[in-house]
């Protein structure tokens, strides 16, 4: 039997059928659950009758009797192959819930937990309106660069810098990169050992978080805030307390004395994208030295300011070494990217490097080396003043949308970013809005999900980074409409 023989078929232990029905109903079982490639020979007759302790004549006649019902196709010479116009019906079961799964109990319980999962639908994109986060238009993305960067990547003096280990180190290409065309940008000077490559944002959070709850102490987050960073600092076992956020981004007064760390969103508060102002973050500053906790700062959205200038980076304000800079590149390139990365004290990021080497050593090199080649060849530049553009546009064009249409809600004061925050009245329900919203074809965020104790629902977000112009106004007319229902 070769290496390419699929060795999951198994006889049921016991069964009333004749033995080419079992291995019928067997095979069958496993093309309606996709499990059997279309361009990869079943077994021959002699590997399954060995496999199944049966004569060669017993496969035989079952995988005819397969020929018959139209399942398999024989080719002269080569075997036999699942039929290809098997795809359709394989996609109806699974869309049924009635292909072959495996119905075993798991043999542990596990509690309930109370992390935050992502709510919105898997085909989220069908929708004729989906104003939700972190979607982001593929229109946009520069595949012609991209691909250039790929071919180089790929090239044969490239090979040999990402096709060995590189044990818990990251690009020097990718880090080089970053200090000169991404970090400057936002103020900020940091050496080699001050900067960590992540799996997206998510994991920068989730690895902090696992390195600080050896500590024992809390961490203060922004009330309502990233659910993201809640779930990453839960799960590594850490207490959470929630601070209250006003016009400004946090309360640095509201921060308990007790705490390690306090996240915070300040170039725009997630969810409300509310910008930290300089003399706020001044206090804050202030604050994290005189009740001795550190920073992390997720600089989410920087780049996206529409109406005023970019303010400056807390880390590049930070003289004492208790900021710690977090970064992705899921706006500005691709979330299927999954790059990010962390700036902070050589110690911090040592200790991340060892937990990120305890998770899964380190990203893909072939992943960073390609992401370095599209900043060097100056791709990343082009698109970021490219998407910076049309978000503009699209902020915009949603700003007057919601000015002319929802009027009868509260906005927070948004700078930038890609999305806004809506707040109703007292007794407004915006949980109720989305699901209604959803049967019309419109997707929005439900505002409970951002808060600690999901104990507000007035609340909603709108993102419109995937939302052509020419459907906004439809697009927030219906939402207007049922918002005047609920009210």
């Amino acid at each position: 039997m070769n290496s390419t023989t699929p060795r999951f078929l198994k006889l049921p232990e016991s069964s009333n059928l004749s033995l080419r029905d079992q291995i019928c109903e067997v095979v069958s079982t496993a093309i309606m659950s996709s499990s059997l490639a279309y361009d990869r020979p079943l077994p021959s007759c002699r590997e399954l009758a060995e496999q199944f302790g049966v004569s060669r004549n017993t496969v035989f006649a079952a995988y005819n009797r397969l020929v018959d019902l139209e399942l398999l196709v024989s080719r002269d010479r080569s075997g036999y192959f699942v039929n290809s116009q098997m795809a359709g019906l394989q996609k109806l079961r699974s869309d049924s819930n009635i292909s072959g799964k495996n119905t075993i109990p798991c043999p542990v319980s596990f509690p309930p937990n109370d992390l935050m999962p992502i709510v919105n639908p898997l085909d989220w994109n069908a929708y004729p309106y989906p104003f939700i986060y972190n979607q982001i238009d593929p229109d946009l993305f520069p595949v012609d660069g991209w691909r250039e960067c790929t071919r180089q990547a790929l090239g044969r003096k490239k090979t040999p810098v990402w096709a060995s280990d590189s044990v818990e180190s990251d690009s020097s290409l990718l880090v080089q990169q970053l200090r000169q065309r991404l970090l400057n940008t936002r103020g900020i000077y940091a050496e080699d050992d001050e900067i960590l490559i992540t799996l997206g944002s998510q994991n920068a959070l989730f690895i902090l978080g696992t390195i600080f709850s050896r500590l024992g102490k809390p961490i203060a987050l922004e009330d309502p805030g990233f659910f993201g960073a809640r779930n990453a600092f839960r799960f590594a076992g850490s207490e959470l307390i929630g601070v209250p956020v006003d016009g400004d981004g946090i309360v640095p007064s509201a921060i308990p004395a007790n705490c390690q760390l306090v996240f915070t969103t300040p170039s725009h508060q997630f969810p409300t994208m509310v910008t930290m102002s300089l003399t706020r973050r001044k206090e804050l500053l202030g604050t994290a030295a005189a009740k001795d906790f550190l920073i992390i700062e997720d600089d989410y959205e920087a780049e996206m300011n529409y109406v005023a200038k970019v303010s400056p980076s807390m880390r590049s304000m930070d003289t004492t070494g208790r900021v710690i800079y977090v970064g992705s590149l899921s706006k500005t390139v691709s979330p299927g990217i999954r790059l990010g990365f962390i700036v902070a004290h050589r110690d911090i990021i040592r200790e991340a490097r060892i937990a990120r080497g305890v998770m899964m050593r380190h990203p893909p090199t072939i992943v960073q080396e390609i992401v370095a080649l599209f900043f060097q060849l100056g791709h990343y530049d082009a698109h970021l003043r490219n998407i910076e553009r049309r978000y503009q546009k699209r902020w915009h064009a949603m700003n007057n949308a919601m000015e002319m249409h929802l009027g009868m809600l509260q906005r927070t004061q948004s700078e930038g970013g890609t999305s806004f925050w809506l707040t109703g009245p007292e007794g407004f329900d915006a949980s109720e809005l989305a699901v209604r919203l959803r049967s019309k074809g419109v997707l929005v965020d439900r505002g409970q999900d951002y808060y600690l104790n999901y104990n507000n629902s007035r609340s909603f977000r709108l993102g419109f980074a995937y939302v052509p112009v020419s459907k906004m106004d439809d697009g927030v007319k219906i939402i207007a409409e049922e918002v005047q229902k609920l009210l």
